[in-house]
């Protein structure tokens, strides 16, 4: 059967959900076959953690050079594999990194790329939001292998139990992939909440906040939710850019979205439209995000998330 090879995805140690909805639309196209590339000793435990979605087998790769030369090692592995499986596809979640890697491994096999699809197909035909999210086109890479990313959170994940086989495999690093050298790093210090492109739930807070984002951090943590915030707000210092959602940040498409004291100029629109449920918060009545609203309130944010939150502990109690 024909496979799609599909590069898993980790957050902390612990396997990412964007693999299983990776996987699910892999497996639209025929088996499915995760890539884990580890540190030496390490592919086996984290292969384990892959447990469910429709996942056929995995593939794992333990070397050195993915710490040491970072995005480069990666790009290349993966580009032999492809050489070796031929695969219909590689699917890979578009995050900043992801798309690095999928851009490197396109110019090592020589294919097309498609970046932050939404949704793909079983004919590999990728659904994608182009000029800040205003068109929907489907795309459709005519040469090579097809290298898509696909944004996460964008499709509902295959969850059904799995038990595939695990291998390992080789590869040789290229010269040219040593080129540049990590000297160190440091890992992202972490607050309490779900990191933003994960998350279910994103509060996020704009120009209408007035750099007070308590009220919105407060309404976040009783749903458990990640805090994002649009450009104007990180722009201007309020919050950090690590948390921006909009075109030139990160692109969210979580189950609930609520915007608050955001405007929802088409910059922003093109990092959180595709979510599932979008609530508007506004004083503003003439906000253009309330076009794509599935609820609006006409209000000022610091009245009416006080309210919401009480609203959602006396259901929770």
């Amino acid at each position: 059967m024909t496979q799609t090879l599909v590069l898993a995805e980790f957050s902390e140690g612990k396997v990412a959900k964007a693999t299983a909805e990776l996987a699910t639309c892999g497996a639209r196209s025929g088996e499915v076959a995760v890539v884990v590339l580890a540190a030496p000793g390490t592919g086996d435990a984290m292969a384990a953690q892959i447990t469910t979605g429709p996942v056929a087998s995995v593939l794992i790769i333990e070397s050195e050079a993915f710490a040491k030369f970072g995005v480069a090692a990666v790009a290349d592995a993966l580009a032999q594999l492809v050489d070796a499986y031929k695969p219909l596809a590689l699917l890979i979640a578009s995050s900043a990194f992801g798309k690095e890697v999928a851009g490197r491994v396109a110019v090592h096999i020589g294919s097309g790329i498609i970046t932050d699809a939404v949704d793909v197909s079983a004919d590999l035909t990728a659904t994608q939001l182009v000029f800040g999210g205003s068109t929907t086109v489907l795309s459709r890479v005519n040469h090579g292998v097809p290298v898509i990313t696909v944004r996460p959170n964008s499709v509902t994940a295959d969850v059904t139990p799995c038990s595939p086989s695990i291998s390992h495999a080789s590869f040789v690093l290229s010269e040219n992939s040593q080129r540049a050298e990590i000297i160190s790093s440091a890992p992202f210090v972490k607050g309490g909440r779900p990191e933003l492109t994960e998350a279910q739930i994103v509060v996020s807070g704009g120009r209408g906040t007035n750099g007070d984002f308590a009220a919105v951090e407060a309404f976040a943590d009783l749903l458990g939710a990640a805090v994002g915030a649009s450009r104007a707000a990180t722009d201007a210092g309020w919050y950090p850019h690590s948390h921006q959602v909009g075109q030139t940040g990160k692109t969210v498409s979580p189950q609930l979205y609520v915007a608050c004291g955001i405007s929802g100029a088409i910059q922003h629109r093109a990092g959180m439209q595709t979510s599932k449920t979008i609530v508007v918060v506004n004083k503003d009545p003439e906000a253009p995000l309330f076009e794509i609203a599935d609820f609006g309130v006409v209000g000022d944010l610091f009245a009416v998330l006080p309210q919401a939150s009480e609203g959602v502990r006396s259901r929770k109690s």
